[in-house]
């Protein structure tokens, strides 16, 4: 049995799908496909009851999946301790974030460290709780959800989530826009799993809309006048980033950074955090809460 055997296993039963997973993964479906039941049969027992192209878990991979989980957070925690007992300092650290938040804050983030700052990596955990994130190897996890022990946490900026117009549009001259006035206008909106979405569903629920796959097509439709994009990205294609109003308030995403209090460098992952906090305050010029 490997140690990555069981992390294919963890990422598989949590995506619901081999092929959700592969891509989490950056492996082939047939690829992952076979290190399962290579698992299966160095365990001797079926992890999941297969039916199509989804997989459900067995009643005994529901048993084990707890005890797989603890198994690679144990091998982490002692990769990591070893490494940093053994260079005194934390070598590598892995941020986890949806790609939005990668794109416009992790990665800006990543450009301003120092030589001796640990050597960044990421994994994009679009849909997933800062936990989950945690829990697929990130050492440091951003997302919306606060954690409760034995994880910390800390906030990082409240960010606006924006509705954008191209320069010719009626509103372009605004700083912000009511959510009755959006609802005269097609909307483009980003999946469910994407923060600006699920912010604006949690004060109206069930919006029609044009979904957009990403932040960035989002506004390129906007650009080409299909509608007005909904996104908490930096803005593009000269479009005109407006405020979303709500009963009189902005709407906003609050991200918060959170990392395993158990972890061999909780203290250097929180400083680092605390960094991170202030760069992203700096930048956008935003709210610690």
């Amino acid at each position: 049995m490997e140690l990555r055997h069981l992390r294919y296993f963890v990422a598989t039963a949590e995506a619901g799908t081999v092929s959700g997973a592969a891509a989490r993964l950056h492996l082939t479906q047939p690829g992952l496909s076979r290190q399962l039941r290579q698992l299966e049969k160095d365990l001797g027992v079926p992890l999941f009851d297969r039916a199509g192209s989804r997989l459900e878990l067995s009643t005994t991979g529901r048993a084990l999946l707890p005890q797989a989980r603890d198994l690679l957070q144990r091998a982490d925690a002692l990769r990591v301790a070893a490494s940093f007992h053994a260079q005194g300092r934390l070598e590598r650290l892995t941020i986890g974030a949806p790609t939005v938040t990668l794109t416009d804050v992790v990665a800006p983030f990543i450009a301003t460290l120092a030589p001796d700052d640990p050597t960044t990596d990421v994994l994009g955990a679009d849909g997933l709780s800062p936990v989950e994130t945690l829990r697929l190897g990130a050492d440091l996890a951003i997302g919306t959800t606060p954690a409760s022990p034995p994880f910390h946490g800390t906030s990082l900026a409240v960010l606006p989530v924006w509705a954008y117009v191209p320069a010719g549009h009626q509103w372009a001259g605004r700083e912000a826009v009511t959510l009755t006035e959006l609802l005269t206008q097609t909307l483009i909106l980003l999946p469910r799993t994407f923060t600006a979405r699920q912010a604006l569903e949690a004060v109206m629920p069930g919006i029609s809309a044009v979904e957009a796959a990403n932040g960035t097509v989002a506004q390129a439709l906007a650009a080409a006048g299909r509608g007005v994009a909904i996104a908490s990205d930096d803005p593009r294609f000269g479009l005109v980033p407006l405020g979303v109003e709500v009963n009189g308030r902005r709407l906003s995403i609050r991200l918060v950074a959170v990392w395993d209090s158990r972890h061999a460098a909780a203290t250097t992952i929180g400083r680092f955090a605390a960094r991170l906090g202030r760069f992203v305050r700096d930048r956008y010029d935003a709210p610690a809460a």
